[in-house]
Protein backbone atom coordinates (compact mmCIF):
# COMPACT_ATOMS: atom_id res chain seq x y z
CA UNK A 1 0.00 0.00 0.00
CA UNK A 2 2.75 2.52 0.89
CA UNK A 3 4.78 1.63 -2.57
CA UNK A 4 1.40 3.28 -4.15
CA UNK A 5 0.87 6.27 -2.12
CA UNK A 6 4.21 7.47 -2.14
CA UNK A 7 4.68 7.86 -6.38
CA UNK A 8 1.06 9.34 -6.09
CA UNK A 9 1.65 11.51 -3.47
CA UNK A 10 4.83 12.94 -5.73
CA UNK A 11 2.64 12.93 -9.10
CA UNK A 12 0.40 15.41 -6.74
CA UNK A 13 3.16 18.07 -6.18
CA UNK A 14 4.77 18.03 -8.99
CA UNK A 15 1.14 18.45 -10.98
CA UNK A 16 0.07 20.97 -8.41
CA UNK A 17 2.25 23.87 -9.20
CA UNK A 18 1.03 23.85 -13.21
CA UNK A 19 -2.46 23.67 -12.16
CA UNK A 20 -2.10 26.44 -9.82
CA UNK A 21 -3.77 29.91 -9.96
CA UNK A 22 -2.32 33.03 -10.03
CA UNK A 23 -3.10 36.19 -7.18
CA UNK A 24 -2.22 39.75 -8.32
CA UNK A 25 -2.99 42.34 -5.58
CA UNK A 26 -3.24 45.64 -7.49
CA UNK A 27 -4.03 49.62 -7.40
CA UNK A 28 -6.88 51.09 -9.72
CA UNK A 29 -8.88 54.26 -9.91
CA UNK A 30 -11.99 55.58 -11.49
CA UNK A 31 -12.42 59.32 -12.58
CA UNK A 32 -15.21 61.57 -11.98
CA UNK A 33 -15.42 61.33 -9.10
CA UNK A 34 -11.88 60.01 -8.71
CA UNK A 35 -12.38 56.79 -7.07
CA UNK A 36 -9.15 54.84 -5.73
CA UNK A 37 -8.97 50.73 -5.25
CA UNK A 38 -7.14 48.23 -3.93
CA UNK A 39 -7.88 44.74 -4.66
CA UNK A 40 -6.62 41.41 -5.97
CA UNK A 41 -7.77 38.95 -8.78
CA UNK A 42 -7.29 35.57 -9.51
CA UNK A 43 -5.97 34.22 -12.95
CA UNK A 44 -4.63 30.99 -14.94
CA UNK A 45 -1.67 31.62 -16.87
CA UNK A 46 1.74 32.18 -15.91
CA UNK A 47 1.98 33.85 -13.15
CA UNK A 48 4.24 37.40 -13.65
CA UNK A 49 3.55 40.73 -13.27
CA UNK A 50 3.13 41.18 -17.25
CA UNK A 51 0.50 38.57 -17.27
CA UNK A 52 -1.61 40.01 -14.40
CA UNK A 53 -1.18 43.54 -16.12
CA UNK A 54 -2.45 42.46 -19.21
CA UNK A 55 -4.88 40.38 -17.82
CA UNK A 56 -5.53 43.12 -15.20
CA UNK A 57 -6.04 45.71 -17.67
CA UNK A 58 -8.94 44.61 -19.81
CA UNK A 59 -11.05 43.65 -16.84
CA UNK A 60 -10.73 46.65 -15.22
CA UNK A 61 -11.16 48.93 -18.31
CA UNK A 62 -14.79 46.95 -18.64
CA UNK A 63 -15.83 48.29 -15.21
CA UNK A 64 -15.28 51.76 -16.38
CA UNK A 65 -11.30 51.88 -14.15
CA UNK A 66 -7.95 52.40 -14.71
CA UNK A 67 -4.60 50.30 -13.27
CA UNK A 68 -2.61 51.99 -11.72
CA UNK A 69 -0.30 49.56 -10.47
CA UNK A 70 0.47 45.54 -9.97
CA UNK A 71 1.78 45.24 -6.08
CA UNK A 72 2.27 41.84 -6.23
CA UNK A 73 1.72 38.35 -8.20
CA UNK A 74 1.78 35.06 -6.43
CA UNK A 75 0.80 30.98 -6.81
CA UNK A 76 -1.92 29.60 -4.78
Amino acid sequence: MMKILVPLALAVLIAAPASAACVAEYKAKRDNPLELFYGTHRFDGPCTLSAARSQLRGQLASQGMTLLKVLSVRQQ
